[in-house]
């Protein structure tokens, strides 16, 4: 079976065309993707985007401004979940090696109490502070004590991990953030 016709002048211009449609494709293919709106494989981040970006004032998150803060909510009584996200909270930041000091934590706690010594030594280097009236500031599915969530270094309120995250899946996503962002 001859997929060229014999006279070369035709062979010439068959090939051409083949040539043209070989490097014409991709283009084509690409333009259709753009135009139907396809995307593959959907979202690349592991935390929810809160969107539009909330801007967050107030004394805790002031005096942390120009760093990515990592802010969860619990009460003193830490639990053996809310001992969990904190350790994950740690490990998170331990894990961004030379970048680890362009992040912080943040522990906001929604009671009355003190949190006991033993457990402000394992988490040394988070900042604890009375959440007060930003609790209701931060978007939560079910409880704000669910969430770890992070707060970009100018101050907005920008994604949220669901209960029980995955440490390795929430590194992914603070060393793409830190790589790719020029502030903090």
């Amino acid at each position: 079976m001859r997929l060229l016709p014999s006279d070369p002048a035709r062979r010439a211009r068959a090939k051409l065309a083949l040539l043209a449609l070989f490097f014409a494709a991709p283009v084509a293919l690409a333009w259709l993707a753009w135009w139907l709106d396809w995307a593959p494989g959907g979202a690349a981040n592991y935390g929810e985007l809160i969107t539009p970006a909330r801007p967050l004032a107030g004394a805790p998150l002031e005096a942390l401004r120009g760093k990515w803060v990592l802010v969860s909510f619990d009460a003193a009584g830490c639990d053996a979940y809310c001992e969990r996200k904190l350790y994950v909270m740690r490990q998170v930041r331990r894990a961004q090696g030379a970048n680890q000091g362009r992040v912080e934590r943040l522990w906001l706690l929604t009671g009355a109490d003190r949190p006991g010594a033993q457990l402000l030594a394992a988490i040394e280097g988070t900042h604890v502070e009375r959440a007060g009236a930003l609790a209701a500031r931060f978007p939560a599915a079910g409880a704000v004590s669910d969430h770890i969530y992070v707060v970009d270094p100018l101050g907005n309120l920008m994604m949220r991990y669901p209960r029980e995250p995955d440490a390795t899946r929430v590194l992914k996503d603070l060393q793409r953030l830190l790589r790719i962002s020029g502030t903090g």
